[in-house]
């Protein structure tokens, strides 16, 4: 089970059932005696507390507890089977839909081919019919679903669910995402951009421990998911984390798409260091370095290679004004190998202060293609998990 939150006990005397509840997320069992004695609550009050949680379905019996004579007491805990969550991680190129507990675990999973300039109609439309498709092969009634959760491949304004000047996504600035998919699926959406989700999956369920983390994706792109405090960083207007367009001195000359001159993505992102690879006589597709660097292609495993001090040199700033405890490597990029986190650690390593550094994990990602939809699950279950959602749930049930 992925912890999905570390518990709080809650303020003596708190008696909602949302605060009791969050005791529970943990996945270990307690007694009402336990509870009764971590809240400061009456046990009859407990008591009508748990048996709405168990009736919501949220809470479950698990077996007794040690008994001091007589029948041994109920334990009580999470019921991550309670509710089904969408997770939808959308790319340029790519779809995963997933169906999820409320704890992250996939229950069905379907990838398929897409093209995201084709504008959010056809492709929410497809993400739509096959999230029915997976949802009908379970035998999961949409009544069941809590919410959906979706990355995507731009900035997001998070608070309104829209894409914001995506600039790959043409068509689909300010577009209502939310609203539409709630037109198949009544329940919360909740929209953020893929490395922020694929942040929060990575950390929650690889790094529980780390509160303080960073996760780089490097794709066609350069983008980074910043974790601060245990909490998703997502700045004033979303746009936190956007390495890609941060200079680096050895792109002085290099035009990058955005207008500007040296930025990161223009000479670390993969179709830049493509075409790098062309202008030397090699013939390289943006989708062929990873083959390449594995089948030891000596240009392309220097040219990764370079990426990687390229982007060691942001990095380096990041280390200095963040304080990561961890930084993780994800994306196309870094999964050829060793190649991309020899040049980071290279930079990073000589570049950063001692202190900034003595404690520093630079590793690469460990939950691969699953990263966005775990963090997109995720995303949801905090929503709908919460002690204001737990209320709003029972309170429809009374």
């Amino acid at each position: 089970m992925v912890l999905l939150s570390v518990p709080a006990v809650p303020a003596p005397g708190s008696a909602r059932s949302g605060d009791l509840f969050q005791l529970l997320l943990d996945g270990v069992p307690r007694t009402r005696a336990e509870l009764a004695a971590l809240t400061g609550l009456a046990r009859s009050t407990v008591a009508v507390r748990v048996d709405a949680l168990m009736a919501s379905g949220f809470v479950t019996a698990v077996g007794g507890g040690a008994s001091s004579g007589g029948r041994p007491p109920s334990r009580f805990a999470f019921n991550p089977a309670a509710r089904t969550v969408l997770a939808v991680d959308l790319g340029a190129s790519h779809s995963v839909i997933a169906v999820t507990d409320l704890a992250g675990t996939v229950l069905a999973s379907l990838r398929a081919e897409i093209a995201i300039g084709e504008g959010p109609k056809p492709v929410l439309d497809l993400v739509i019919d096959h999230a029915r498709q997976l949802l009908d092969s379970l035998g999961t009634r949409t009544g069941e679903l809590s919410g959906v959760g979706i990355g995507l491949p731009g900035p997001v304004d998070h608070t309104t669910g829209r894409p914001a000047n995506p600039p790959i996504m043409p068509g689909w600035h300010d577009f209502d995402v939310p609203g539409y998919v709630r037109r198949a699926f009544d329940v919360p959406v909740l929209v953020d951009n893929d490395v922020n989700i694929m942040a929060l999956g990575e950390q929650r369920t690889h790094w529980p421990d780390q509160d303080n983390l960073l996760f780089v994706k490097a794709s066609t792109g350069i983008g980074a998911g910043i974790i601060g405090n245990g909490q998703l960083q997502r700045g004033a207007m979303g746009s936190a984390g956007d390495l890609g367009h941060v200079r680096v001195a050895r792109g002085a000359d290099v035009l990058c798409r955005c207008g500007n001159i040296g930025c990161l993505e223009a000479l670390a992102g993969a179709p830049a260091i493509a075409a790098a690879l062309a202008s030397h006589g090699s013939d390289v597709r943006a989708g062929e370095l990873v083959d390449l660097a594995e089948h030891g292609n000596p240009a392309a495993v220097a040219a990764l290679r370079q990426a990687g001090r390229d982007l060691g040199e942001v990095l380096a700033t990041c280390v200095s004004l963040l304080n990561p405890s961890v930084i993780v490597l994800g994306g196309s990029l870094a999964s050829a190998g060793d190649h991309l986190l020899a040049g980071v650690r290279e930079v990073v390593y000589n570049r950063s202060l001692p202190l900034a550094t003595a404690h520093l994990t630079i590793s690469l990602a460990r939950s691969a293609d699953d990263a966005g939809i775990l963090g997109a699950s995720m995303l949801v279950s905090q929503h709908v998990l919460s002690p204001e959602s737990i209320e709003s749930a029972l309170a429809l049930r009374a």
